[in-house]
Formats: C-alpha cells, sequence, structure tokens
C-alpha cells in the first residue's frame, strides 16, 4: 500500500505502561501541530472494539489459541480497512497500542505453538507491519501486579498468571532482536517521565 503517514506502535507486557506512553506520545505529536491518530488493538474500529471484548474478557479457557488467533486476526483487518491504513494515506501518525507482535507472541508462542500458523495468516491477510515498534521492557512481576490492580475486567490474559509474563517479556525481547530494523526497546522500570523523554527523543529521530 502507498502511503504518507508513519505508523508507530508500542509493544510489552501487560502493566508494562505502554499506553500511558503511547497517549503521552501522542499529546506530545499533538501539541508540535502533527496530525495524529491515538488508536490500539484488540479494537480501534467499531467492529474490532466487539472482538476485545470476547477475547479479553471471560475465563482463560474461553479459546483455545487457534481460535484467538483468528478473532485477533479479524480485528486487525477490519482496524486496519477502516483506521490505520485511511490515516497512513491521509498523511497522519498513526500511534498504536500493540499490533501483530502481540499476536506473535500470546497466541503464536506464549499459549501454544503457532508461530508458523500466525506468520502466515499476517502474511495473507494483514500484509504490513508498523515503521517503528517502541518495547516498553517491564519487570513481570511489577507489571501483572500494576494489570492486575486495574480492575477494568479486561484481565484475561493476566489470569494466566506469572509464568506466561516472564514467557511474555523473553518473548518480546527476542522479537525485538528478530525486527531489530523497527524494534526500539526502553527501560520501562524508570519513573513515567523518564521512560517518556527516552522515547519522544527515538520517536522524534525517526520520523520524516
Amino acid at each position: 500500500m502507498s502511503k504518507s503517514g508513519y505508523f508507530v506502535s508500542f509493544e510489552g507486557i501487560d502493566g508494562s505502561g505502554k499506553s500511558t506512553q503511547a497517549r503521552l506520545l501522542a499529546d506530545h505529536l499533538r501539541a508540535m501541530g502533527r496530525d495524529v491518530v491515538l488508536t490500539r488493538e484488540p479494537g480501534g474500529s467499531p467492529g474490532a472494539e466487539d472482538i476485545r471484548k470476547l477475547v479479553l474478557e471471560g475465563d482463560t479457557d474461553r479459546w483455545s489459541p487457534e481460535t484467538e488467533l483468528l478473532l485477533f486476526t479479524a480485528a486487525r483487518r477490519d482496524h486496519l480497512e477502516r483506521t490505520v491504513n485511511p490515516a497512513l494515506a491521509a498523511g497522519q501518525v498513526v500511534i498504536c497500542d500493540r499490533f501483530a507482535d502481540s499476536t506473535r507472541l500470546y497466541q503464536g508462542l506464549a499459549r501454544a505453538d503457532l508461530r508458523g500458523l500466525v506468520d502466515q495468516l499476517h502474511d495473507l491477510v494483514i500484509g504490513q507491519d508498523p515503521d517503528l515498534t517502541v518495547l516498553i521492557d517491564m519487570d513481570p512481576k511489577i507489571g501483572l501486579s500494576r494489570a492486575l490492580a486495574r480492575g477494568d475486567g479486561e484481565d484475561r490474559f493476566e489470569s494466566f498468571g506469572g509464568d506466561m509474563q516472564r514467557r511474555l517479556r523473553q518473548g518480546f525481547l527476542e522479537l525485538a532482536r528478530e525486527f531489530s530494523e523497527r524494534f526500539v526497546t526502553i527501560d520501562g522500570n524508570r519513573p513515567v517521565e523518564d521512560v517518556f523523554a527516552d522515547m519522544r527523543d527515538v520517536v522524534g529521530a525517526r520520523l520524516p
């Protein structure tokens, strides 16, 4: 797809602070006069938000990993068609809280050995990745404590426990090495303003 905008995603374990950093970046760029779309996954479009409720609420065994993968892919496709790609075509900066890298881990590795199927579906149905992915690296124990304290009802994946969060953290670090041309990793075990300062400088150096 030909586009003139710029696509930034934020990744990290649950409770890493990525949502806060995505919002702070959007506010910062808007203050600089940039046209910004702040969105999230799963979600970001009406249909995808409906699917979000299905996959983030309920018991841990509500869906098999294979079913989750199909639901997340359907949500992502709708999100791209209705939100992300129109914004990029209009020259906007799209900032997304999670994207395909989360599926590569949560459904591809952490819950089952489905990475090959995840990549196949991604190539066939999605076909694009962000221009830049910011990984907020966080101690799994602290992240899980933060995530469970939110009490927003969207805690199905947090309910898998600390072992899954540790595997997710390691998986994200491995993805950062695999896709080193678009990943930057920032230490999230610091005050919010310090994390933001580093993230702002990294993104500012990459934005066209």
